[in-house]
């Protein structure tokens, strides 16, 4: 059964279809344990009542091997027809042709929102005195500035052609050495801040997150990124005036280098964050660290207007460990629960959050964690999946 999105809402059977890709690297290894992990909690919280039926679709390494492309049409077909899915870390292809798969799938399917909810669980270890200090989602626009893929090698035709027109057509004299300058155009758009930055907002109004923050470069890239800060509060006070005036709401900024130090120092300011591709990369990863890791960072791509999502492991293939049963699944696993709560499955969600919390308590997890707990016991990724589910 499909899942569909009527009158602005999003309507889910009792078994919706789920496309989900493996993955390259360890993707083999956390996949099926994600997988697992999920039937056996929505079996606990609705007994027969709910069941996701899964559905692979190729990308990647896989899909190259069986048919000669790294994403196929039909997988894109797959995730437009069922609305939401899940994938394990992709490769990036060598050569040329297509820069990079996750890139494709945000822009192919218009996934705007790279949204990363960043929390503590208790038993961690973490390089910080106050790891639990730490609870903020980060909403990173998705499909423009650098990532937009738009540059030209150095000493290319284009990049002649492209400093040619700077020079002579717009006046620019500031690139210091053009014969060997490559160059990246940035673009951010009104339409495109305004769409992250409202999903930001109603998120935060949805889960009485009082604060939007708007992280941004714009003291120095005043019309790309200081842009980003204007359509922001310009939007704010247009569509919100009501609840920024009742004090339900407060929309403020910072510069993403202040705010880098700021999240160390005083992450309890912060709770919702609005920010652009390049700086969310940074930001998200900073934070990921300060609670244990990347290894237990979800993630979600969301174009909230369609309804489209993919959720994914937010790490990469590491092919140094693949097939040796030691990568750590709760990057894949807490995305899944975030695609249960996107779907409205809240209960079997929060049953997989509190048994990962109940066996980092007692120091249950993969070696990456578990030889920082004290008295840390140190589980395989598939019996790692094993205690999970019967933590449940």
């Amino acid at each position: 059964m499909k899942i569909t999105k009527i009158n602005g809402r999003l309507t889910v059977p009792g078994n919706p279809t789920i496309p989900y890709i493996e993955g390259d690297g360890v993707g083999a290894e956390i996949t099926p344990v994600m997988q697992a992990v999920v039937d056996a909690a929505v079996t606990k919280a609705y007994g027969d009542k709910r069941k996701i039926e899964w559905k692979e679709v190729l990308a990647g390494g896989k899909a190259h091997e069986q048919t000669g492309q790294w994403l196929p049409d039909a997988t894109m077909d797959a995730f437009r027809e069922y609305l939401v899915g899940i994938k394990g870390p992709l490769m990036t292809p060598v050569g040329g042709g297509i820069r990079s798969l996750n890139v494709a799938l945000r822009q192919g399917l218009d996934l705007y929102v790279c949204q990363r909810p960043v929390r503590y669980f208790k038993g961690i270890e973490s390089p910080v005195k106050h790891p639990e200090y730490v609870d903020m989602c980060i909403f990173r626009e998705n499909t423009e500035d650098i990532y937009a893929g738009i540059e030209w090698e150095a000493g290319s035709s284009e990049a002649r052609k492209f400093y040619g027109f700077l020079h002579n057509e717009m006046g620019v004299s500031k690139v210091r050495f053009p014969d060997t300058s490559g160059f990246g155009v940035k673009p951010v758009s009104r339409e495109g801040s305004e769409r992250l930055i409202r999903a930001a907002i109603d998120y935060a109004l949805a889960h009485d997150r009082k604060t939007v923050t708007l992280v941004h470069k714009g003291n120095i890239m005043k019309f790309t990124e200081g842009g980003f800060k204007k359509w922001g509060y310009e939007l704010a006070e247009r569509e919100y005036k009501h609840e920024l005036e009742e004090g339900r709401l407060v929309v403020n900024d910072c510069i993403c280098d202040a705010f880098l130090q700021n999240a160390l120092l005083k992450p309890r300011d912060y709770s919702v964050i609005a920010t652009m591709n390049l700086n969310g990369d940074y930001v998200s990863d900073l934070l990921a660290a300060q609670v244990g890791g990347i290894g237990i960072a979800p993630g979600g791509n969301i174009n909230y207007q369609t309804g489209h999502a993919i959720f994914e492991a937010t790490h990469g293939i590491a092919p140094d460990i693949a097939g040796k049963n030691i990568v750590n699944p709760s990057s894949i696993i807490l995305s899944a629960v975030m695609m249960l709560d996107y779907i409205g499955w809240h209960e079997a969600g929060q049953l997989v959050e509190t048994a990962l919390e109940a066996l980092f308590q007692q120091g249950i997890a993969t070696a990456d964690l578990a030889r920082f707990m004290p008295d840390g016991k140190s589980l395989g990724t598939k019996e790692f999946g094993k205690h999970i589910i019967e933590q449940l």
